[in-house]
């Protein structure tokens, strides 16, 4: 007899709730081992330190977005092989999340303050692409993610190059969020038609802006 217990909308919803007070308010542990664990940590001087801070505290904005991005695509999501999908990223994302943080405290740094505001409207954003089906809700992430890529990108060539602790973060953090959006356009992504994508980068272009300062 199959004893699995299947979740209610309210144990989705304390899930979801807890997932987002530890994102945002606590210490989410990595399950794999930190990437930049055997890189030297090479002094910077202030105005380098001042500038990685700015870039880690972008991407760790943007993994407390990408939480809440698969939390809010997942409570809604139809199918269940859709849900398990999105959440199996979110893991992979909480070890981004416990990655950047990291690194923040190493310079010295702190998270976004505006953390909860972030996660609020991502979640909310999340849920409304995941209503219109699991075509689209995966559409959502493979724009997501290669909009984060090239985020990243552009973050590989402004770090200080001394800074070889951020380097070896991002670097792996880039090669998960291309096999997010692999996986998810090999599960039935649709491509999202404009002026989506165009909204989705200018949301992201603000938000940048905003996290590196506060």
């Amino acid at each position: 007899m199959d004893t699995t217990r299947q979740l209610t909308p309210l144990d989705r919803f304390l899930n979801d709730t807890q997932r987002a007070l530890d994102t945002v308010f606590g210490a989410p542990g990595a399950q794999r081992p930190n990437p930049s664990r055997d890189v030297a940590q090479i002094e910077l001087d202030d105005d380098e330190r001042r500038h990685a801070s700015g870039l880690m505290r972008i991407n760790h904005v943007g993994e407390v977005c990408a939480q809440a991005l698969y939390c809010g695509q997942a409570a809604v999501a139809r199918d269940e092989t859709t849900r398990a999908h999105l959440l199996a990223a979110a893991q992979e994302e909480t070890d981004h999340l416990a990655w950047c943080a990291d690194r923040l405290r190493e310079l010295d740094s702190r998270p976004s303050l505006l953390n909860p505001v972030w996660y609020a409207g991502s979640f909310a954003i999340g849920a409304l692409a995941g209503l219109r089906g699991d075509g689209w809700n995966l559409g959502f992430v493979v724009e997501t993610e290669r909009q984060v890529e090239a985020h990243i990108d552009e973050h590989l060539d402004s770090l200080p190059p001394a800074d070889a602790r951020s380097r070896a973060i991002l670097e792996v953090m880039k090669a998960d969020e291309a096999r997010h959006a692999d996986h998810a356009e090999a599960a039935g992504a649709r491509v999202l038609p404009q002026p989506v994508p165009t909204l989705m980068a200018a949301a992201s272009k603000v938000m940048k802006a905003v996290a590196y300062r506060i």
